[in-house]
């Protein structure tokens, strides 16, 4: 019975908290205890997945130019459903472009980029 009582509650409050029904001045932080954060560097990426998601592997890959000759280690799987990773697609995607209108295009084609010529200073 009581579960009924706030389930009217619990819609308003959600849509209260929706996106669209806030200003995006009016949001608020959310807190976040990184304190036992590992970082880890990787120049490696593999995305692969089933219906309800998508594996992401990271790794290093010691030979970037050409094709390895080793196996790529994988030292790192991120495991996240589609509306985690499209998400992730527009939060990465706003910070390449803000990177791109400070620095400059990222050419992702490393054969490209072992052809252009260096900026000299």
């Amino acid at each position: 019975m009581a579960n009924e009582e706030n389930a009217p509650q619990v819609a308003e409050d959600q849509a209260a908290q929706a996106p669209q029904a806030r200003p995006a001045q009016a949001q608020t932080q959310l807190r976040v205890d990184d304190s036992n954060i590992v970082a880890l560097y990787a120049n490696f990426c593999r995305v692969t997945g089933t219906p309800e998601e998508l594996i992401i592997d990271f790794g290093l890959n010691p030979q970037p130019v050409g094709i390895p000759t080793e196996p790529i280690k994988v030292g790192q799987r991120i495991i996240v459903n589609f509306f985690t990773a499209k998400r992730l697609l527009g939060a990465l995607s706003m910070s390449v472009q803000r990177h791109e209108a400070v620095f400059g295009v990222l050419e992702t084609d490393i054969n490209k980029r072992l052809r252009m010529p260096q900026a000299t200073g």
